[in-house]
This record gives structure tokens, sequence and C-alpha cells, in this order.
């Protein structure tokens, strides 16, 4: 089945004629017997509906992701589903945490109730890891650049976390494409287990 892969008033770049434009309306495509469309085509207001495949998406700038980076924060959400006295192995009872990733105080990260009473510091270090995530983005592209401009000046060391440091950037910053070679997969720690579906 068809899955959109662009939504409405997405500015995208139309490559059969070479500009810019926004996607209008999305047109489904039904068959028969099907709950869902086969396909799916973009009104972009240039007289023809196009297919995803002649669609590019606009790559957003470094610095719109620079500055909805900066904004990550963690709220302390009510625990709705039990009391403070109920909950005293919580390190803040009658609270979780949630991460906030736009300025508005909206999007972002949390984990089901149950979830969080079961490991809440684990919780609380993965929201604590989270928000100092694009921090440490900021540092990985840093060491980059740095031994970009010596290679030759820094130790075998330095160069492997560099590399290291040049996965990470690759994988955080891909278009979402499925890697097409085992040596573009993500940086794993060798003990950690891929699981493999299909």
């Amino acid at each position: 089945m068809a899955k959109a892969q662009f939504h409405r008033h997405q500015k995208v770049w139309v490559e059969a004629v070479g500009a810019w434009a926004t996607i209008d309306r999305l047109i489904p495509v039904w068959s028969k017997g099907f709950d869902e469309p086969v396909r799916i085509t973009y009104d972009v207001g240039l007289g023809r509906e196009f297919t995803a495949n002649e669609l590019q998406a606009d790559a957003p700038t470094q610095q719109a992701l620079d500055q909805s980076a900066g904004a990550w924060r963690i709220l302390r959400a009510r625990n709705k589903w039990q009391e403070p006295e109920d909950c005293g192995h919580h390190p803040l009872p009658g609270t979780f945490p949630v991460v906030v990733t736009d300025p508005e105080d909206w999007g972002g990260w949390r984990v089901p109730g149950a979830e969080y009473d079961r490991a809440p510091l684990k919780i609380e270090q993965q929201s604590r890891l989270i928000v100092c995530s694009p921090k440490l983005l900021k540092m990985a592209q840093d060491l980059v650049a740095l031994v970009a401009e010596a290679p030759d000046d820094v130790s075998p060391e330095v160069r492997h976390l560099a590399r290291t440091a040049k996965n990470i950037l690759r994988y955080v910053t891909d278009s979402g494409a499925p890697p097409t070679r085992a040596d573009s997969q993500p940086p794993l720690d060798q003990n950690a287990r891929q699981v493999r579906t299909g």
C-alpha cells in the first residue's frame, strides 16, 4: 500500500520542471478491495500531478536545526496513574520527565506510565541524555572540523574519534533512505546486537 511521503503545504523541488513548488493537495488512488490507497500523487499547482519520486523535500537549514535543538528541555508532568505516596521509589514522586523539543512546549519524547514505573532511574537518565544530544552533536561536528583542518597534527586516536563522529553525524543527518551497503549501517557498540526483520 502507498504511504504519503510529503504533506500539504510542504515545499518541494520538482525535478521534471526544475523549480520549487508547494504541495497543494495529496491525491490518493484507490483500488477496489483495498483498505488503503495503492498510489499517491501530489498536486503542486504546475498543471499535472507528480509522483513522489519526481519530488524532493526541502532540507531544513542548519540554522533552523540549531535553533530547534537549542530549545530541548525537560518538563515535569504530573503522574496521573499513581499517587505520590504509592511511588516512593521514583526520583521525584508524583511526576515524570517529558522532553520537549519545541519552543511552544510540545513535541518531543515521553514514555508510558508503566514503563516509567518499571525503571524510573533509567528513564530519567534517558531524558537527560536526549536533552544533551544537540550539544553532543555540536561537539561531534566541532571534532570533525578540527581534525579536518589539520589531520596530520592529531594523534591516531583522535582521528579515530573524528571518523566515528563523522559516521554518527552522517547517520543522524541521513535523509531517511535505507542504507545500501553494510558499512553504511549506524555506528553500534561492538557488544550491541542488530535485530533483523523480514
